[in-house]
């Protein structure tokens, strides 16, 4: 936690940086199970990693996953399970997400054009909820490093307490401060604002979102 605020770090693909976000006090490490993305790991490669990091929880970041890819999530060590998915999705195939990971385990990151907001049935089916940057490419999931709309998700956290919301979409230690000021946020998810490029990412960076986030 960094001056009262929850952090994660995602898109980490090596155990240096991951080394590096736990420094700068990140309250979650992320890895990306998507093959698509630039920034994919294996669980191979995860559990290498895992076993030689302190105890910060761990997030297994997937694209609308098979029911057989959750179990293998699951039973690698994965604290939560962060699942990106068009809005479209059946109902059903969210309900069968949460019965395998868990309501209080799973962060649900739905695929929301500009008009849509979050389903009111989901939002019983999962502890929290990410509202990142809309991209109209139907293979694009988050990691655009363009900054989301932050009045939607003002909108959601003021009008739904119960659950988590996280803030992300194009964080940076250059306006990660205003961020929360301006969204009331009280947990981040950081990505590509902090990289050298794709799933590197730069300690230089991470350290100055530090002091960005201890200083406002």
């Amino acid at each position: 936690m960094i001056n009262g605020i929850q952090v994660k770090i995602c898109g980490l693909t090596s155990l240096a940086d991951a080394l590096a976000a736990d420094k700068i006090g990140a309250d979650y490490s992320g890895f990306i199970l998507w093959p698509k993305s630039p920034r994919f790991v294996s669980l191979e490669t995860f559990s290498e990693i895992s076993t030689k990091l302190p105890g910060r929880k761990k997030v297994a970041v997937m694209v609308e996953p098979s029911m057989s890819n959750l179990l293998q999530a699951k039973a690698a060590g994965f604290d939560r399970v962060q699942i990106h998915f068009r809005h479209t999705m059946p109902l059903t195939r969210v309900r069968e997400w949460s019965d395998l990971v868990g309501v209080k385990k799973l962060w649900l990151a739905p695929k929301l054009p500009p008009e849509i907001d979050v389903s009111p049935e989901w939002l019983r089916l999962a502890d929290a909820f990410l509202l990142d940057t809309f991209d109209a490419n139907p293979g694009q999931f988050g990691g655009t490093g363009k900054v989301s709309d932050w009045e939607k998700f003002i909108r959601h956290r003021i009008g739904n307490p119960d659950n988590l919301w996280i803030l992300t979409g194009g964080l940076s230690p250059e306006n990660v401060a205003n961020a929360l000021d301006e969204t009331g946020a009280h947990f981040v998810d950081v990505n590509s604002g902090v990289e050298a490029s794709p799933g590197v990412k730069d300690h230089e960076k991470l350290q100055e979102l530090m002091h960005a986030m201890r200083q406002r």
